[in-house]
């Protein structure tokens, strides 16, 4: 497996790494376990002290590491600097408020008392992946310190040094060996490495192939599995709403992150009425984004985040229209050196043309109209995904009324998808199980341990 950087907008290779051989991960997951025996034992306020000086590293840092996640998978440089600072508000987040969340639960028995207390379980590995390298990692690894877990991260091959960059901010930070660790190893060794007595559970972020690997790895070895996966997001327009203002959220929806991203919207739904004004607004906007360099703050559209990623949505959009779907914008690469994509609508989809029930990774819109808004809910539903979708109506009970009918974990009103440190994160169907970020995020890796006190002749 290769472990290299290649820089997405010239296609060229920058820097290669060695996987790591067995001797070494033996070691390195030795080294976790032996730092969990210490690390469970301090106090939260000792291991917030780490993760805030991470926060602190990082915004310190921010133009310096946004460089690297834009160098090596193609993000606009504005957006990576963004990353970064949602990175270390995740940290700061899970710094401050662990203590809280993780409190003893008092129960009201008819006899004694009792109590519920949320201990830490051991190592916990996270596969991790490219498109939001720093991000991803900070919603993983935060909560699970607090919890006084450690971490094995294998990141995406593509990102090895934003891998090696989030390390270091922990080494600066004066972690203990072994809190935070890298495992620079393929997927197909992630999902051995599962089995591993040592390591307590795993959280994975990555498409459903990789999901479904780690899950079953994991439920061979009866271990905890968090997946967060791949999505189809609905952006349903309804017909009372600012088109003008929907447009520009929709191009946001679909571009932000040039397309990569599990939560981006990728199916427009407008009712009939203003179906016409949206579409043509919609494809004049995405016609007229500026690609370029993602280092130039004028570039609106990078590049994809490799050769492979561009490649492959080309190869989608030929078999949707193959199969008769209608390219109404773009459908093929940019005439210039890079992993670029042109931006892309395409309609006249149906069940069984493959951009209907596919996730497309880049900047790839599906239209639809339909003729109101229980036809709009049940083709929002006609997904294997369930991870966000977004309504825009004027009319909020409306559109709440609508979001209790659609089969995701996440729904936004009036608005496109968007994570906070304060947000919970999943998704449904496909699109994985279990959360992430907010409360729910520090939940999913805990010993919730019952303390039952009764008095000698209480009765069971």
């Amino acid at each position: 497996m290769a472990i290299q950087t290649v820089n997405p907008f010239t296609n060229k290779v920058v820097r290669s790494f060695e996987e790591m051989n067995d001797k070494t991960v033996d070691i390195l997951v030795a080294q976790s376990e032996k730092t969990f025996t210490s690390w469970k034992k301090e106090s939260y306020e000792k291991r917030a002290k780490i993760l805030h000086k991470v926060a602190s590293l990082m915004r310190e840092k921010k133009e310096h590491l946004a460089k690297i996640i834009t160098l090596e998978m193609g993000k606009l440089i504005a957006q990576a600097e963004g990353e970064i600072m949602l990175s270390a508000d995740i940290f700061d987040y899970y710094a401050t408020n662990a203590a809280i969340f993780l409190a003893d639960k008092h129960l009201e028995p008819e006899y004694g008392s009792a109590y519920v207390r949320c201990s830490p379980m051991g190592v916990i590995l996270g596969v991790e992946p490219w498109n939001f390298p720093f991000y991803q990692v900070a919603r993983f690894s935060a909560p699970n310190l607090m919890i006084g877990n450690t971490v094995l991260v294998k990141h995406a091959s593509s990102v090895p040094q934003c891998a090696i960059a989030i390390e270091d901010l922990f080494i600066e930070a004066s972690a203990p060996t072994g809190l935070y660790t890298n495992l620079f190893i393929s997927g197909e060794r992630a999902s051995a490495l599962v089995a591993d007595k040592r390591i307590k559970g795993v959280a994975l972020t990555g498409s459903e192939a990789a999901g479904a690997s780690i899950a079953s790895e994991a439920g061979k070895n009866l271990k905890k599995s968090v997946l967060e996966l791949g999505g189809n997001d609905a952006f349903i327009i309804l017909d009372d709403t600012d088109i003008d203002k929907v447009v520009d959220w929709a191009v946001v929806s679909r571009i932000n992150n040039n397309g990569e991203s599990c939560v981006a919207s990728k199916r427009f739904i407008a009712l009939d009425s203003v179906a016409d004004e949206f579409i043509e607004k919609f494809k004049e906007k995405l016609s007229n984004l500026v690609m370029g360099d993602p280092m130039d703050s004028k570039t609106e559209l990078g590049p994809m985040s490799s050769e492979e990623a561009a490649v492959h949505i080309i190869d989608q959009i030929r078999k949707s229209v193959d199969a008769g779907a209608t390219i109404l914008l773009g459908g093929t690469r940019a005439d210039r050196s890079g992993a670029f994509v042109k931006p892309t609508i395409l309609t006249d989809l149906k069940p069984e043309i493959p951009a209907y029930y596919e996730e497309i990774f880049g900047p790839v819109a599906s239209f639809y109209r339909v003729k109101n808004e229980e036809e709009a809910i049940e083709l929002a539903n006609d997904s294997n995904f369930g991870l966000g979708c977004s309504i825009f109506s004027q009319n909020v009970a409306r559109a709440e009324r609508i979001a209790d009918k659609i089969d995701v974990g996440m729904v936004f009103i009036n608005h496109p998808a968007s994570t906070k440190a304060d947000l919970p994160f999943g998704g449904v169907k496909d699109s994985g199980y279990g959360r992430e970020l907010s409360e729910l995020g520090i939940q999913e890796f805990v010993n919730k341990k019952l303390i039952r006190i009764s008095g000698i002749s209480d009765p069971l």
